[in-house]
C-alpha cells in the first residue's frame, strides 16, 4: 500500500499531509491511512489537514470505478463520505491548508473541515462530477448545501464551474487566500486561535449545528451505495 499519509503533532496541534507522489487520489487505502492519523490526533487540540506543493486531491481515484468493481466503487464512495462526516463531526476544530487543486470528492472534505486556508495560485476549486457525466451524490449537495452561498450552489453542482481561490472564498469553499509561500505559517497561526477554543464546547455545538446534515448525509449515502450494487 505504501505511505500516502503522514502526521505529526507538534504543540498539540496535528498536521496530515496528503502525498501519493502525484495527485493525492482519495482510494480506499489514502482513506484507511487519513482515518488511521485522525485516530492519533484525538487528543490534539487542533488537527491541520494539508496535502503536497500544488494540489490538496483530485478526488475519487476514477480507476477504482473503471476496474475495480462494484464492492470495491462502494468501498470508495461509502470511505469519502464517511471521512467528510468524521470530519464533520470531529471533537477538535480541523483546518484544511489547501496548497492548490482541490477536485471533486476533495472540494466536499474542504466543506466538512472547520476553517478552509487556500493557497493562491493557478488552482482550481471544483465539484466537477457534472462535466465527467457522474450525477452529484445526494450527501455532497448536502455537505454543498450547509456551507456554500445560495448564489453559487447551483454553479458549483448543476455547472460544474472551477473556481480560482479567491472567488472560492465568496462562494464558501475557502475562508481564507494567502501567498502560497505563507500557507503553512497560516495554518499555525489559526490552529493557535483555535486552539484556545473550549473544545467540549466547540465538540457539542458542532454537532448541534451539524447534526440534521449528518443525518441527511447518512440517508443520501445508503441510496447512492444502493445504486453502484445496482
Amino acid at each position: 500500500m505504501g505511505t500516502l499519509v503522514t502526521s505529526r503533532l507538534d504543540n498539540s496541534i496535528a498536521t496530515i499531509t496528503l502525498d501519493d507522489g502525484k495527485v493525492n487520489v482519495l482510494s480506499p487505502d489514502m482513506f484507511a491511512q487519513v482515518n488511521a492519523a485522525l485516530d492519533n490526533a484525538a487528543d490534539a487540540a487542533v488537527v491541520v489537514l494539508t496535502g503536497r506543493p500544488g494540489i490538496f486531491s483530485a478526488g475519487f481515484d476514477l480507476r477504482v470505478f473503471e476496474t475495480g468493481g462494484p464492492a470495491e466503487a462502494e468501498r470508495m464512495v461509502r470511505g469519502g463520505f464517511e471521512l467528510a462526516v468524521r470530519l464533520l463531526t470531529f471533537p477538535a476544530p480541523v483546518i484544511i491548508a489547501c496548497p492548490g487543486h482541490a477536485i471533486a470528492m476533495a472540494s466536499f472534505l474542504l466543506l466538512s473541515a472547520d476553517y478552509r486556508i487556500g493557497a493562491d495560485g493557478p488552482y482550481k476549486i471544483t465539484a466537477n462530477e457534472v462535466s465527467i457525466g457522474m450525477t452529484v451524490p445526494g450527501a455532497a449537495i448536502e455537505i454543498c448545501r450547509q456551507r456554500l452561498s445560495p448564489a453559487y450552489l447551483s454553479r458549483a453542482l448543476t455547472l460544474a464551474e472551477a473556481f480560482p481561490p479567491a472567488e472560492a472564498v465568496a462562494a464558501g469553499f475557502l475562508d481564507l487566500v494567502v501567498p502560497g509561500p505563507d500557507l503553512a505559517d497560516a495554518a499555525v497561526a489559526a490552529a493557535g486561535r483555535l486552539a484556545e477554543l473550549d473544545r467540549a464546547a466547540h465538540a457539542a455545538t458542532k454537532l448541534r449545528v451539524r447534526g440534521p446534515v449528518v443525518a441527511a448525509m447518512r440517508a443520501d449515502l445508503e441510496a447512492t451505495v444502493a445504486g453502484l450494487r445496482a
